[in-house]
């Protein structure tokens, strides 16, 4: 590479600035699909040991969930890998006290949606949830009144999400009678607190108490309360807590108040006393005991004694914002560093009170925000053995109108249903969901190829060959597998042996929790024109191919994924992952925090090589491979030319991988540089787009 080629590419890489997406949770590190997952030579359609491997990803999730818990919520321990709640199980809207504790006590997996004002009998009860549950409001219409919830010794994976929880208060200020929170946790692991407006209890808002742990309280509004926000009541360090982006407003104490934590992550907080008022805050986050607390760039307004810590914890504080505060402001000792447990980023603590008093709390049902439309969408079902509205999954796709507005979810029955489907650029906010318990139990199946002889005449052509084909904007599928088995062996002498899984022509794609399966060509990420913007953000799944088999245009985020290579038809190794065909001024394809593997040959295949389609020469590929786990079959100069054009012209770079397929900068192996690599992450792809699920 020329020093001034090299100079270009250094600019090209550093000129984009790095944007934020709001309420986006970035995710998270220790939720990385397993690096040893591997689907082998022997892929087919999925073996016994398959759906073992891919439950190493988290759980997909149905309608009127959003994506998984980050924080310490996220962490894979204790038998639980992330906190993802009920969507496992079946989606339920609830309007009566009755249904809310059937739902929220049952053994199943459930999403629990509460449509409006559910009023506890009697006043202070706290409804037992069981394992295994997510309980969301539909919109700002979900609310709990004069009671909570309780989570048990035991109990895990839960979600309480978008729901006001208020008015348990019996009278008394500094109650010592009354033990009815909010929500109280004794014993419990796996649980995310987000997006409530908790407020008015005869005791806590929330209450963290006997050794539960790893927990994620974020984008929740805490106000008009005493004892607020309790972490502790035991004797043993061993708590991990994240509690990021609230708004504490008008509450006197433990806020929170953090007591032998073993790890207490706390940024990006607004705590705020406003003069004037009846209540006046007497400490803002105090670290007791034997607590280890790192405070980063929150924001405190008002507080006396905004930061406390006993002589026996430790707390490191950095980037923080105290305007108009008084009293203890203290700091001391060693702590941790979040960043070996999961992977976070930091709002400016300048930006937090605009951000988290716009973002916290439940949000709206017609999706405006920060957050996720909640509420249930409309449902159609699909079964080949009849026991749904629709035996094929094109005939369910056929049924929702032209031009709807609102999210259709096509559940889709455990099968193998070998049609070709199209989903057409008139019927957007379409949700393809498995209703099995893995992506391997709905299978979509199709075995043509780009030199197939269609019916009337011609050949499919490579996008005409998908088995299916999504040309709508906001689409989404969770817990499927898209496969293409066309046969190369037997097809040798036939022109044409590309054979795409899945195709996407539109924007704001999101695949969760998906398989996409073939050989040559098995996922086409495309834009509907060369013009036009393709987003498709690809999360907690496995795509197998050999040759080019991630390609297109599209401006694709794979994240927490896996990508097998397959030898080839005649058992031989050589391929390509990526083949890109970025337009000018787009971006790429971006693989990060995820793992290739495969059972094939040591120094066998490439990462990428640039696809100029048509000839085309003013396009500009990209791929960049970060923080992902690469296998020895990955050739120590992973880049190649493809049509005549040299890869060096392009935008092909690796950061931070690991494994023995990774390897030191070179010119045949050009590395981003740690500033450089802060503009190429997720939420650069994404832009403006917060990808969530519906």
């Amino acid at each position: 590479m020329t020093a001034e080629r090299s100079r270009d590419r250094q600019a090209r890489y550093g000129a984009h600035r790095r944007r934020r997406a709001g309420a986006l949770a970035m995710v998270p590190v220790a939720a990385l699909v397993a690096a040893g997952a591997t689907y082998g030579g022997g892929f087919g359609l999925f073996g016994e040991d398959a759906g073992d491997r891919a439950a190493a990803a988290p759980a997909p999730a149905p309608a009127a969930t959003a994506e998984s818990a980050d924080g310490f919520a996220s962490v894979n321990a204790r038998g639980q890998n992330g906190t993802y709640g009920g969507r496992d199980g079946k989606t339920v809207t609830v309007s009566t006290l009755a249904d809310l504790e059937k739902y929220a006590t049952a053994a199943e997996p459930y999403v629990i949606v509460v449509d409006r004002a559910i009023t506890m009998d009697p006043k202070g009860k706290e409804i037992k949830v069981a394992s295994d549950k997510t309980i969301v409001g539909a919109g700002t219409s979900g609310e709990i009144v004069g009671g909570g919830f309780f989570l048990g010794q035991g109990v895990h994976n839960v979600i309480i999400r978008n729901l006001t929880i208020r008015d348990s208060y019996a009278g008394t200020w500094n109650d010592k009678e009354h033990d009815w929170d909010a929500i109280q946790m004794d014993g419990a692991h796996h649980v995310w607190i987000d997006h409530n407006d908790l407020r008015h209890m005869a005791d806590g808002l929330i209450d963290s108490r006997k050794d539960t742990t790893y927990v994620t309280v974020s984008w929740n509004k805490l106000s008009d309360n005493n004892k607020t926000f309790g972490i502790g009541w035991t004797e043993n360090a061993t708590a991990d807590l994240t509690v990021h982006h609230n708004r504490f407003r008008e509450t006197e104490q433990r806020n929170p108040s953090t007591d032998n934590a073993a790890h207490a992550h706390l940024y990006n907080n607004y705590l705020q006393d406003e003069p004037g008022t009846d209540i006046t805050t007497s400490y803002g986050n105090y670290a007791r005991g034997r607590t280890a607390m790192v405070l980063e760039n929150s924001y405190f307004e008002g507080l006396a004694n905004p930061v406390t810590k006993d002589a026996t914890a430790a707390l490191v504080q950095r980037g923080n914002v105290f305007k108009n505060t008084s009293g203890r402001n203290e700091s001391g000792g060693s702590a941790f560093d979040p960043k070996k447990f999961y992977d976070y980023s930091l709002d400016p603590a300048a930006e937090v009170p605009a951000l988290v008093k716009s973002g916290a709390g439940p949000r709206s049902s017609d999706g405006t925000g920060t957050g996720t439309k909640a509420q249930a969408a409309t449902t159609l079902t699909v079964a080949k053995d009849g026991n749904g509205q629709f035996r094929t999954v094109q005939a369910a796709v056929d049924a929702i109108p032209a031009g709807n507005t609102e999210r259709v979810v096509v559940a889709v029955a455990p099968g193998t249903y070998r049609e070709a489907v199209k989903i057409p650029a008139d019927k957007p906010h379409v949700t393809l969901q498995g209703t099995g318990g893995q992506a391997k139990d709905a299978v979509i199946v199709e075995g043509r190829s780009a030199g197939t002889a269609k019916p009337g005449g011609g050949s499919y052509g490579t996008s005409g060959s998908a088995t299916v084909a999504v040309e709508a904007d906001d689409f989404q599928a969770r817990n499927l597998t898209f496969t293409n088995d066309f046969d190369e062996a037997a097809h040798q002498g036939q022109e044409g042996h590309q054979a795409v899984a899945l195709r996407t022509a539109a924007d704001k794609v999101f695949l969760d929790h998906v398989v996409v399966n073939g050989d040559q060509d098995t996922l086409l990420l495309d834009s509907a024109a060369k013009d036009k913007r393709g987003r498709v953000y690809v999360r907690d799944s496995f795509v197998v191919g050999n040759t080019d088999f991630v390609f297109g245009r599209a401006t694709a985020a794979f994240d927490r994924s896996v990508l097998t290579l397959k030898k080839r038809w005649d058992g031989s190794s050589q391929g390509y992952v990526t083949a890109p065909s970025t337009a000018a001024g787009q971006k790429g394809f971006l693989i990060a925090n995820s793992t290739v593997n495969g059972e094939v040959s040591t120094r066998s295949f490439h990462l990428g090589r640039p696809w100029h389609a048509g000839g085309d020469a003013s396009l500009d590929p990209q791929t960049v491979v970060r923080n992902t786990v690469l296998p020895a079959a990955i050739k120590t100069a992973p880049w190649t030319d493809m049509g005549g054009f040299s890869w060096k012209d392009d935008r092909f770079a690796e950061y931070a991988n690991t494994g023995p397929g990774a390897g030191p900068a070179s010119e045949d192996r050009p590395h981003l540089t740690a500033q450089q690599a802060a503009d190429h992450e997720v939420a650069d792809w994404l832009g403006d787009w917060t990808p969530t699920a519906s």
